[in-house]
């Protein structure tokens, strides 16, 4: 049954060469690490595996319930308050994942009065929460904000929410935040903006809106995760606390989900203090970041991304497997992952990389891209 219903899906993948496979990464391995998203290189830091350990004696394993029942910590009003201070937000509300956080606050804020005006690079998890929102829903073209302001101008619905990230997680371009939230102001509308890849990167690493001036703005909401600069797992919400009241009784992936685990909070709480007290951390991830696009002569980006367009899937897949071979891990995207439909290596600069690590990762990619272009 399943084969004669999922084999030509497969093969149609295969054939165009889109297929994913799972690639388990070996503990310990002696890559050098441009595909991971643990940009300020804090995964393995000490300080934050002991906090990490010490929060699994204390706490256990795992927060026993959703967070309204018994899965509430210490641990977790802690982050909250921290992380709201950090980035200038009056407070925050933790998920167990981005992707649930994001998820969250669009399902509780849409509905038939609630207009959403989605820009046409934002991540997927911001694209299904629309579709679970029974809102209607405006994709605008990448970063215009005259068509998100004609939307505004023109809607029947009282509420509107326009959904932005402020770096983007594939090309690392940067929306008009500034733009945006004037325009949302004048119209009284809500910015969304996804600071996935903005945290510990820009803003000497408070992100893209507290950069901007507009953190606790109380018509701007920022979504996080804590699973890049702060090398754990999870995603908060983060805005006005009447909004933060809202979600603990509307945000279903919230109410009906098991709580984040403690020992992930306790490890995104110590990832955060070593970045307040190293905030040099932000500049080594761009100057990394230079130096790979300089040698792959690509345009430079505020972000930890550097995205490399190549000819075709193949030849992208092809040159992400040569990398390996020689001691460099990259991201190999392809559709539907790349919003422009260009395949492209996604290389991630992150703070821990060596003048040594940078010289030998740009010789080997730069070698590969030759070999397939």
């Amino acid at each position: 049954m399943l084969e004669e219903w999922l084999g030509p899906k497969a093969a149609a993948l295969e054939a165009r060469g889109l297929t994913r496979r799972l690639r388990p990464r070996a503990a310990g391995d002696r890559l050098i690490d441009l595909a991971g998203n643990d940009y300020l290189g804090l995964a393995r830091d000490t300080r934050v595996i002991e906090a990490a350990a010490e929060a699994l004696r204390v706490w256990g394993t795992g927060a026993t319930a959703s967070r309204l029942v018994t899965g509430t910590t210490a641990l977790h009003e802690e982050l909250e308050s921290e992380l709201a201070a950090y980035v200038g937000q009056p407070a925050g509300l933790v998920f167990s994942s981005g992707y649930l956080a994001n998820l969250g606050v669009v399902t509780a804020l849409g509905g038939p009065g609630t207009l959403l005006i989605s820009d046409e690079h934002i991540h997927a998890s911001l694209v299904d929460a629309c579709r679970l929102s029974r809102s209607r829903v405006e994709v605008v073209p990448h970063n215009d904000v005259d068509a998100v302001e004609k939307l505004l101008a023109e809607r029947n619905e009282p509420h509107a929410l326009v959904m932005t990230e402020s770096v983007f997680s594939v090309l690392s371009d940067e929306a008009p935040l500034t733009a945006l939230a004037a325009t949302a102001a004048a119209h009284n509308a809500v910015l969304l903006v996804d600071e996935a890849h903005g945290l510990g990167v820009t803003g000497h690493g408070h992100g893209s809106v507290h950069a901007l001036g507009l953190a606790g703005l109380d018509h701007v909401i920022v979504t996080m995760t804590l699973s890049k600069s702060l090398a754990s797992q999870g995603g908060v919400v983060l805005g006005p606390t009447v909004l933060r009241e809202h979600l603990v009784n509307r945000a279903r992936p919230f109410i009906y989900d098991t709580g984040l685990n403690p020992a992930a909070c306790a490890a995104a709480l110590a990832a955060l203090g070593v970045l307040q007290a190293e905030p040099d951390r932000p500049a080594a991830i761009h100057a990394a970041a230079a130096r790979l696009a300089d040698a792959c002569e690509v345009p430079r980006s505020r972000g930890a991304v550097v995205s490399v367009p190549m000819p075709g899937p193949r030849e992208t897949v092809q040159a992400a497997e040569l990398c390996l071979r020689n001691g460099v891990r990259v991201g190999s995207f392809r559709p539907p992952s790349v919003p422009d439909g260009i395949s492209r290596l996604r290389l991630t600069a992150h703070a821990g990389l060596s003048v040594e690590d940078l010289d030998r990762a740009c010789a080997v990619i730069t070698d590969a891209i030759g070999q397939v272009s």
